[in-house]
């Protein structure tokens, strides 16, 4: 009876966060260990149906470095990251729409769709959904201390999102599930961190949530405790010292950028745990990192 009583109470403290929440839309990074670890994934999708027959409207970007790391290093190809982004040339950029528009997208599909979902694939290629361009960064010479540009290769950078696309599927009723490809100025394919392309999905679609899932509990200080809410001057402050740095660089500066577009709060949250997603949307402490402006 007491263990009853209990899961009463869970639900109940569920409640207020459901009559919030219905009819609003969340932006959620898929990635990760979540995307590999099999009840990790049952776990996700059971989250997302879940979500949607409350009348959440979940969008789901993802992304699958893993995967092809993998197939990258049989092809006797390194993977090489720059401030946490993927070096990309013309065969891996092959590698990257076959993985993430073909075989990992369709599968993020079927499973949501095997517990009673009705989700439906796209790429930023379709219905010209993001518009981008060719990305430049730059980096500080250890040796000059003079900013150098760094050449990422086929990797974009999202210039507009077109949510016409996502407003159709919406009143149709499905859920879209986003691979971060694009197609450049000149046609040619742009690998696109799935971070940036969550952050501003959400900005277009003035999301309520953008919630993305990591392989850690959320930002940690340097002592390796979570911090469990953070600000802009916060970010910045650990992001000097070198605190925050390589994939965790994209995921604070996706989340900045859709606060500062009026997305109602970011989340950076432990994809590892199972249900992640219900525990820190439904719960009081949550699990994660909260990004507030």
């Amino acid at each position: 009876m007491k263990t009853n009583i209990e899961k009463a109470g869970i639900l109940i403290e569920s409640l207020p966060y459901i009559r919030k929440f219905s009819g609003k839309t969340f932006v959620i990074k898929y990635g990760g260990a979540a995307m590999v670890d099999e009840k990790l994934k049952d776990a996700f999708a059971q989250d997302i149906v879940l979500l949607n027959f409350i009348g959440i409207k979940p969008v789901i970007v993802h992304g699958g470095g893993p995967k092809i790391n993998s197939i990258m290093e049989k092809m006797g190809k390194t993977p090489t990251f720059v401030q946490g982004q993927r070096i990309t040339d013309e065969e891996t950029v092959d590698i990257v729409e076959m993985v993430l528009g073909g075989l990992i997208n369709k599968q993020i599909v079927s499973l949501i769709n095997s517990h009673g979902g009705l989700a439906i694939g796209l790429s930023g290629k379709d219905g010209n959904l993001i518009k981008a361009k060719k990305k430049v960064i730059r980096k500080l010479s250890p040796e000059t201390g003079v900013p150098e540009i760094i050449d990422l290769g086929l990797v974009g950078e999202v210039e507009k999102i077109n949510p016409k696309i996502l407003d159709t599927i919406d009143e149709s009723g499905f859920i879209p599930v986003i691979a971060p490809i694009s197609a450049g100025t000149n046609t040619e394919t742009l690998n696109i961190n799935a971070d940036y392309v969550a952050g501003e999905i959400a900005s277009a679609l003035k999301a309520e949530k953008l919630i993305l899932l990591t392989d850690t509990e959320g930002i940690l200080d340097k002592k390796n405790k979570l911090i469990s809410t953070m600000n802009s001057r916060k970010i910045k402050s650990l992001v000097s010292k070198g605190t925050i740095s390589g994939g965790m660089l994209p995921k604070v500066q996706a989340c900045q950028n859709a606060i500062s577009n009026n997305v109602g709060k970011t989340h950076i949250i432990d994809g590892r745990t199972p249900h992640a997603l219900l525990l820190e949307i439904f719960t009081e402490e949550g699990i994660g990192t909260e990004i507030i402006k």
